[in-house]
């Protein structure tokens, strides 16, 4: 009992993964200030940021709207991305504790934080808030699908195997899924999904600082606001650490293969990083056409490739 509890709370669960998270929120805003020839803020800001509104910036409530469900949703945000981790990253760190099935568990404990910003963002009684919530339902319903069907084809290249486990050995027995044609265009489709659900350009219309003002957060402050950069800190943690897992043949923590395994998650976070700052952000429309025609042919191309064993 108290072995699972040191899991979920210390290592690799929250305190590790919140950690992690935060330093690669750091390296992302280096390397987007590098990219833009920029010095950028200290790698270190995530923590200020987030200390600075759990201690120091008040919570205002909105006046109209559930403030009980307002104040829930960001709990519920936290609490999806620290079961997720959890299951990702306890098989990718070596820890057989897995369970089959747990990589459809962990799709849609990935769905809590996007499901949970909505039912906020609906909760503060706000318009553009609601406009926010709005553009994120559209989203979601758009890379989900193309998200789903990633993992099933990851799944079935694995031998049909459910367990995060035996898909990491899969690719120990074999090779890596990012070394076949299928592979790859099954990488770069779950880029593009990881991209949505991080909310990051192309796919930050959630949020749209320039046109709705931050959106669906745009009511949250002080400690519930630290709560939603908690979990999208975590979120950049577990999501990449996802991809290595199903794609890379996950890490190992042993001499230079440490080194190897650093590269790997840096090497994903900075193609997220390049692609946030070479696009502009895409109207709805355009998104959910992206996934909904253009990623789902790419995955299905991909199955059949998989099929004839290319």
């Amino acid at each position: 009992m108290g072995e699972h509890i040191l899991y979920f709370f210390i290592y690799p669960g929250f305190l590790f993964t919140a950690i992690v998270g935060g330093l690669i929120a750091g390296l992302d805003r280096k390397l987007t200030a590098a990219v833009q020839f920029r010095k950028g803020p200290p790698i270190l800001q995530p923590f200020y940021d987030f200390f600075k509104l759990l201690l120091v910036k008040e919570t205002i409530l909105p006046a109209n709207g559930s403030k009980v469900t307002f104040l829930l949703a960001p709990v519920f945000a936290l609490f999806g991305v620290s079961i997720a981790a959890v299951l990702v990253l306890m098989p990718l760190l070596g820890i057989n504790t897995g369970f089959e099935g747990d990589v459809i568990v962990i799709f849609y404990l990935l769905t809590i934080p996007s499901l949970t910003y909505i039912i906020g963002a609906m909760a503060s009684g706000n318009p553009l808030a609601s406009v926010g919530a709005s553009r994120e339902m559209k989203l979601i319903i758009g890379y989900e699908l193309t998200f789903l069907l990633v993992i099933a084809a990851i799944i079935y290249k694995s031998g049909n195997e459910t367990s995060l486990y035996e898909i990491l050995q899969a690719q120990h027995v074999a090779s890596a899924h990012i070394g076949s044609i299928s592979g790859v265009l099954l990488f770069i489709a779950g880029m593009f999904c990881i991209q949505a659900k991080l909310g990051l350009v192309p796919f930050d219309m959630g949020e749209a600082e320039t046109e709705i003002a931050e959106g669906a957060f745009i009511e949250y402050s002080g400690t519930a606001f630290a709560m939603i950069k908690l979990s999208k800190y975590m979120l950049f943690f577990a999501l990449p650490a996802f991809i290595i897992l199903l794609f890379m043949g996950g890490i190992q923590l042993s001499g230079l293969h440490i080194l190897w395994a650093i590269l790997k998650l840096i090497a994903v976070v900075l193609l997220i990083t390049l692609i946030r700052n070479t696009n502009p952000r895409l109207k709805i429309n355009q998104a959910m056409r992206f996934f909904f025609i253009w990623m789902n042919a790419l995955v299905i191309i991909a199955i059949v490739l998989g099929y004839y064993g290319y």
